[in-house]
């Protein structure tokens, strides 16, 4: 199906004209549309483009999965303002929308119409100059890795630091809540080697354990090394290694309730949860080819059991052996979603598949590189 995009929605005026609001105020949808400057619809799909590095090109775009129709970076439309350098993380929390922006090293609170209501930037803070990587959420506040080793405890309405825990690694990436822990990746350092005079990359064996609770660091766990992301489902916590000692990406799970106990469960390179199920592909290039080949498959949480069986029924031929960049799944329907990337190359796209792998449509992501999304329904 092609995708539609839609121009700019009436804008609304109030008094003399000096002041907007959301055309969508009286649609009595349950969300925070105050100062929209464009007309949004009541299901809707905000994926966050990373952009290429210093190239200050991440944005937001908006699908509306309803109608098919799409705005090219609403963050711009809706702020004046380009969301800066390497978008890297987005979630939506208490009908709110936060996003962290690595290389402009700043998280930002926007609300369900994308407008931007809070601020907070690390550039100035010495702690935290290595860079925000992934956020998370619970009970009122936002923890942020860093690299240089922090996680960062925030006020999710005023975005103020309120506490920072030191001393959990070198470089840390995904993050995810579980039963009131924080799970964190230590993924890795680069040690200066006098022998070659050069850098090199030393791959840590960690996830670091964070109690929410006193806000302290609990145990450390030993998995593959290099890990990365991590998807809390059904009361399990599931991790990737990015294991390039054979290139292989190593799927893992945690078992909180079983002392925090680490399983190795097969290979994959992306992964997203819904509804009792680890959606997953594990893409292989042949590089003297630089030929890639997908695979998809999906880990059945109750019944424990890794299924070889692809989650996609109709999935185009051209996904097979696209770059995938991304997959996500909107918990109200179920529908999954997997990004693809050309990389500097253009724009990324977004296929979209219902909860049991029937293809829907395709559509240009509006920005390079796929990120991330989240869903108002």
């Amino acid at each position: 199906m092609r995708i539609r995009s839609f121009l700019l929605g009436a804008v609304c005026m109030f008094g003399l004209g000096t002041m907007m609001v959301s055309c969508s105020d009286d649609d009595n949808n349950g969300l925070d549309d105050g100062g929209s400057k464009v007309e949004l619809p009541d299901s809707r799909v905000y994926i966050l483009n990373e952009g290429s590095q210093a190239a200050n090109n991440a944005g937001i775009s908006l699908y509306d999965p309803e109608n098919g129709d799409m705005i090219d970076d609403i963050f711009y439309r809706q702020n004046d303002s380009r969301l800066g350098d390497t978008g890297q993380s987005m979630i939506r929390y208490n009908g709110s929308i936060y996003v962290a922006v690595y290389g402009s090293n700043y998280i930002a609170k926007l609300n369900a119409a994308c407008v931007q209501e809070k601020r907070t930037s690390f550039i100035s803070d010495p702690d935290l100059q290595g860079g925000v990587r992934y956020i998370a959420a619970e009970d009122g506040y936002i923890y942020a890795s860093f690299y240089g080793g922090i996680v960062a405890k925030i006020d999710a309405a005023t975005l103020e630091v309120k506490a920072k825990l030191k001393g959990l690694g070198a470089n840390l990436e995904g993050m995810t809540i579980c039963d009131d822990n924080l799970y964190v990746a230590n993924s890795y350092e680069i040690v200066f080697n006098p022998a070659t005079s050069k850098n090199d990359y030393v791959y840590k064996k960690e996830v670091k354990v964070v109690d929410l609770k006193n806000f302290s660091l609990k145990e450390t766990l030993t998995v593959v090394q290099n890990p990365n992301k991590l998807v809390e489902e059904d009361d399990n916590v599931f991790l990737i290694s990015w294991d390039y000692s054979d290139e292989s990406y190593v799927l893992q799970r945690i078992e909180p309730k079983n002392n925090n106990k680490v399983s190795k469960i097969g290979y994959a390179t992306d992964m997203a949860a819904g509804d009792d199920v680890i959606y997953l592909v594990d893409s292989r290039t042949d590089w003297s080819t630089r030929t890639t080949t997908n695979t998809f498959c999906y880990y059945d949480i109750k019944a424990g059991s890794l299924v070889s069986t692809s989650f996609l029924k109709d999935a185009p031929a051209e996904l097979t052996s696209k770059s995938i960049y991304m997959m996500s799944v909107d918990d109200e329907s179920g529908d999954i979603y997997i990004g693809t990337t050309i990389w500097a190359n253009g724009n990324g796209t977004m296929y979209r598949f219902t909860k049991d792998g029937r293809f829907v449509e395709k559509f240009d992501c509006g920005g390079q590189n796929p990120k991330a999304a989240v869903f108002f329904n």
